[in-house]
């Protein structure tokens, strides 16, 4: 008999076993997916480290969280800085002196400050949708370039049509920094996360492969405690409605050349294309295998947002008044099983960075124990 059945493999599964395990607790990890990590799995080819499920980029402001993962992983000086392509035009993120300078050729932050004042004045009283409420924060130039085309293929509808909140505020920066996350602590662990992910997971033992919704009450049966990371609304069987999702598909392909994009990541704003972004998995570790060779090939992800439908990965919750509705209704019928503990962002139907789901994984851990 387990002390707890863990579904699922990725971040918080491993941190809770993890934690369930030295505390002393006997611990059975199940993952559907035939591979450990969860959407942070990575997989080498031709020496890189391919992000399989989209990029992943560690980033946090909490020490704790920072001491946690060190544990497990070494993690390089990677910083996020993205480019956006707009029909061949080239603008830095996040919204900097670079961006304001390729934009309108001004020089000073008093100019550039000017220069969105002016186009933010366009919006008058509180917005009523995502475009208004971007231009009221950044303009319509900014707006029409670098923002409306990409959110609508990320969110399948007109920027008119998606509510305010979607966008509460933009970073705008009067300065010349690239840096993406405004954190403290950020980068790729060396190796890998599936590396570090199996560290985490070391001498518990995990099977994967399996659905646990298929086989329930033979693995119910089998521990005292359930920590479930699946979809909350599958656990229920959908008894109250299937809760929403935005998915992402991936079409990745290894190539003869050294270098394709200079970046990690190049996200394409207008309309016409239609990727969201170009991921080049090498320079997540500055073009270098771990003994410090150049790579010559190259590996590129399109990444293509898509409306989530049954068999689809779910990536993003819809955190419209609907879907929130009904995560409540699913969130007070979880709250009633005594012996399941639901979290992450599946479990929990929220959205997740790594350091917070993390965070959320030690806290529940150490209320259980």
């Amino acid at each position: 008999m387990y002390d707890y059945l863990i579904v699922g493999a990725g971040l918080y599964g491993a941190v809770f076993a993890r934690e369930a395990a030295d505390a002393g607790k006997k611990v059975l990890v199940l993952e559907k997916r035939p591979h450990i990590a969860g959407n942070v799995y990575t997989e080498k080819i031709e020496g890189i480290h391919v992000h399989r499920y989209g990029a992943h980029i560690f980033h946090t402001n909490d020490r704790e969280v920072w001491d946690y993962v060190s544990r497990f992983a070494v993690f390089n000086r990677f910083t996020n800085s993205p480019v956006a392509n707009y029909r061949g035009e080239l603008y830095s993120l996040p919204f900097n002196m670079y961006t304001f300078n390729r934009m309108w050729g001004v020089v000073t932050p008093e100019e550039a400050a000017a220069k969105i004042a002016g186009q933010r004045a366009e919006i008058r009283g509180e917005p009523k949708n995502l475009e208004e409420q971007a231009i009221s924060l950044v303009g319509r130039d900014v707006y029409e370039k670098l923002i409306k085309g990409y959110t609508e293929k990320q969110w399948g509808r007109d920027c008119k049509e998606l509510p305010a909140f979607i966008i509460k505020r933009l970073p705008v920066r009067l300065t010349f920094d690239n840096n993406y996350f405004n954190a403290l602590f950020q980068g790729i662990p060396v190796g890998g996360y599936t590396a570090m992910v199996e560290r985490m997971l070391d001498g518990i033992e995990v099977r994967t492969g399996v659905d646990y919704l298929e086989q329930r009450e033979k693995w119910d049966a089998a521990a005292e405690k359930i920590v479930y990371t699946g979809p909350v609304d599958a656990f229920f069987g959908f008894r109250l409605g299937a809760l929403e999702y935005r998915s992402v598909r991936f079409e990745t392909e290894l190539l003869d050349m050294p270098n394709f994009q200079g970046n990690a990541a190049v996200n394409y704003t207008d309309r016409e294309t239609p990727w969201t972004r170009i991921i080049e998995h090498k320079w997540f570790e500055f073009g270098r295998d771990e003994q410090g060779n150049e790579l010559p090939k190259t590996v590129i992800s399109r990444e293509y947002s898509s409306e989530w439908k049954p068999g689809d990965e779910p990536y993003y919750p819809v955190n419209d008044e609907k879907n929130t509705r009904l995560a409540a209704r699913y969130k007070a019928l979880a709250e009633q099983e005594r012996r399941v503990l639901f979290g992450g962002r599946l479990g929990e139907y929220k959205y997740y960075d790594m350091d917070q789901v993390i965070g959320a994984a030690l806290r529940a851990v150490r209320d259980e124990l």
